[in-house]
């Protein structure tokens, strides 16, 4: 239950997907049991009923009261009676919401001096039924492992442990490749150092013969 959380420019305050199910004017409303100044005097105003809570906006604007937002799972020994002298009303205790803007348990009474006491009692018995049976269920308390646990697998990259990225390491590369004209004359000529005057040419094969050549017949 939250005090002063549900009116807005004079109206009804409501979550989003929260629907209204039903409302009833020249409601009378009060507590019992709660040492706040909000809550001294019976107020008077309308009351919703919504698939989520109950709500109560006072009609006077200078109460210290503005409104009263009561969830289903805060309503417990709700009970409607029904004197033969006076209108009927509804009643039942109430728990603090957390963060409701107050704290503790009050008895409430709402009697319905135009009428609609009973459409609005079994209407909102009804709603909270749907909205106990379809109440997501607590997730499980968390449980440590009993035994050997997963660990953690080791980063994707590690630094060498050999000593490497300290220096440049050129005892692990070859030697710079040749040059392009002597990789050229190495692989055309043979060189004797002994005989540096002496060169031994390659000679490049000749070019295959033509398709003429080929098929010309010869006697």
């Amino acid at each position: 239950m939250s005090l002063n959380t549900a009116h807005a420019h004079g109206g009804v305050l409501i979550y989003a997907g929260e629907r209204i199910l039903l409302y009833c004017d020249g409601v009378e409303m009060g507590f019992d049991g709660v040492k706040l100044p909000h809550f001294k005097g019976n107020k008077k105003g309308t009351v919703y009923l919504t698939t989520h809570r109950v709500i109560f906006n006072n009609n006077s604007s200078s109460d210290m009261l503005k409104s009263f937002s009561i969830p289903f799972m805060c309503m417990r020994e709700v009970e409607l009676e029904q004197p033969i002298f006076g209108a009927n009303y509804i009643k039942g205790k109430v728990n603090a919401e957390q963060g409701g803007n107050w704290e503790g348990q009050a008895k409430i009474k709402l009697w319905f001096n135009n009428g609609g006491a009973i459409e609005f009692g079994q209407a909102m018995l009804k709603a909270g039924q749907l909205a106990s049976r379809n109440r997501v269920q607590q997730p499980p308390p968390y449980i440590p492992p009993q035994g050997n646990f997963y660990q953690a697998p080791p980063p994707s990259y590690s630094p060498p442990q050999n000593g490497y990225y300290d220096w440049v390491p050129y005892q692990t590369f070859p030697t710079a490749p040749p040059h392009e004209k002597a990789r050229e004359a190495a692989a055309s000529a043979y060189y004797n150092p002994n005989a540096p005057h002496n060169v031994h040419m390659v000679t490049p094969p000749s070019c295959p013969p033509s398709y003429d050549d080929a098929t010309k017949k010869y006697n």
